[in-house]
């Protein structure tokens, strides 16, 4: 197998994670992916910590499989150099802030003058338009400005940050990737190309539908920790165990319910607990706070209860099921043939390229010669 997107060329502008990861996306479909970076530095990715080689860790886990050529985007003559696989280029992934582009000569209405079939997705905030395009920000500020972060925030002595870069990636990496699939669909039914602009912020707000429905329907806006799935119920909390572990106790349904109960002893009068749900909270957080969570975990494991024991990054790389799903049988090297388990990506195994084996991430400027 080739990948689904074999023969695919797709020059990628962006760095650090939302464009990067896209691409990667891309690539490990099959598709040619030739990183555009500075002459000299490279992207910031690469001086990251922890160091792997010449590069960060975090650059090789995002750049598997693509190619480098390094230029001076500034410069007339490295313009000139990279006009040809411009011309023949079939997507382009950009993550400046807009207007930067056009400043470099290579915006989409310049692009698409030369290449009209061209795909060409700007990743930023917040947009191509509106009162704050040109406004910088990181994914923290994106998830304040959505309301997204008011909703599990913690409290004023313990603030939470999410553990995830989620407007980054859920918001930008797999949104670019879903419209450029779609725009090549629709290229291939109109042969004409497009301008995605994708906005990290706008894209958070599907993952708040009920947050959205509930206010707007019934004029009760969710509040801090309060409501179904953010802490608010005793059936979807996570319970300190005694040895510092946490039970992930997400038994919503009733039959769920009755079984985890069950498990824990949980007193019949405390079952209700749409009486009371702050004191069955407490009660259920008393009783697993009582033992281990190696107590707990062959108890949760025999019954199905949507109860779990939360893992830590490293013991899920152990996870049977995930090895056997070969979820990390694909490597990564680097210049000195080190090897790391590769980032395991969204695409299905029928349209991934084959064999998935080891590959490293370019060297600043390695691909230079193909530009002629």
């Amino acid at each position: 197998m080739s990948g689904a997107l074999s023969g695919l060329l797709v020059l990628d502008f962006s760095t650090l994670l939302p464009g990067p990861m896209a691409s990667l996306f891309l690539a490990e479909a099959g598709a040619e992916v030739i990183k555009i970076e500075r002459a000299g530095t490279g992207e910031e990715m690469r001086v990251y910590q922890p160091r792997w080689g010449a590069d960060s860790v975090n650059f090789a886990m995002l750049n598997r499989g693509k190619k480098s050529v390094a230029l001076d985007l500034k410069n007339d003559d490295d313009r000139a150099k990279l006009w040809p696989l411009v011309e023949k280029a079939d997507v382009v992934i950009e993550q400046f802030r807009p207007g930067v582009m056009a400043r470099l000569g290579f915006d989409y209405k310049t692009v698409a003058a030369a290449n009209p079939g061209i795909v060409y997705c700007s990743i930023t905030g917040y947009g191509q338009d509106g009162p704050k395009r040109d406004v910088a920000g990181h994914d923290l500020n994106y998830l304040g400005d959505t309301g997204m972060l008011a909703l599990s925030i913690g409290t004023a002595e313990t603030p939470v940050i999410p553990p995830a870069l989620i407007a980054d990636i859920a918001g930008g990496a797999y949104p670019a990737m879903m419209n450029v699939l779609l725009a090549l669909r629709e290229k291939d039914r109109t042969g004409k190309g497009c301008h995605i602009d994708i906005s990290m912020a706008d894209n958070l707000f599907p993952f708040m539908y009920w947050a959205l429905g509930n206010g707007q329907a019934t004029g009760d806006w969710p509040e801090n920790g309060a409501e179904l799935v953010t802490g608010g119920s005793p059936r979807y909390r996570l319970y300190p165990a005694a040895d510092g572990g946490f039970v992930a106790a997400a038994p919503l349904e009733p039959k769920f319910w009755q079984a985890f109960c069950d498990i824990i002893g949980l007193e019949d009068a405390l079952r209700d607990d749409a009486a009371d749900p702050a004191a069955t909270a407490r009660r259920v957080g008393d009783i697993i706070r009582a033992r281990p969570a190696s107590h707990w975990a062959p108890l949760f494991a025999a019954v199905d209860c949507c109860t779990s024991i939360v893992k830590t990054v490293r013991d899920a790389l152990d996870d049977p099921h995930f090895r056997a799903r070969g979820l990390f049988d694909a490597r990564v090297a680097n210049e000195i043939g080190d090897e790391i388990t590769a980032l395991p990506v969204p695409i299905a195994r029928q349209f991934r390229h084959a064999p998935a084996g080891t590959a490293p991430s370019p060297a600043l400027g390695a691909h230079n010669d193909e530009l002629g």
